[in-house]
């Protein structure tokens, strides 16, 4: 898989840890930043993230910072992102078989580098189910039709 990983200094050691396990698994990976402790804005990196998994050029995207939570919402702000915030690894299964996630958001002040892995790789290995879930699908692609012209 390709995976588009990004983080801003509230996020880059625990990136450092996924980006790691990745390419030992196999896994194609781009950092789109940052890689410094020095103090950044979260949209700044959840951008480019969010519009290369949108473009289809990567299958998904990890993005972190402090809690997860700033960096989700800016790359959820990116028409056709799914960017789910985890911090079990029953959410990460769930938000890909059920809403089909395609940007996992992470929290390094909230999670462990060994739960963090744990979520990572449950979100990587579950498939979408489809079915029903995929009308709730296209009921949120109708929204950000309505909203984002």
């Amino acid at each position: 898989m390709k995976i588009a990983v990004g983080s801003d200094h509230g996020g880059v050691e625990l990136k450092k840890e996924i980006k790691k396990y990745l390419v030992t698994e196999g896994h194609e990976v781009k950092d789109f930043g940052t890689n410094s402790t020095e103090s950044c804005d979260y949209p700044d990196y959840a951008l480019p993230v969010a519009e290369a998994v949108v473009a289809k050029e990567f299958d998904f995207g990890i993005l972190i910072c402090g809690t997860g939570i700033g960096i989700g919402i800016a790359a959820n702000k990116v028409p056709g992102v799914r960017a789910a915030l985890c911090s079990d690894t029953f959410s990460a299964h769930a938000t890909r078989e059920h809403n089909d996630a395609n940007i996992l958001t992470l929290g390094q002040r909230v999670v462990g580098p060994g739960l963090a892995l744990d979520i990572v790789k449950t979100f990587l290995n579950t498939e979408f189910q489809g079915e029903r879930h995929q009308n709730r699908i296209d009921k949120i692609t109708e929204i950000e039709k309505k909203y984002y012209k």
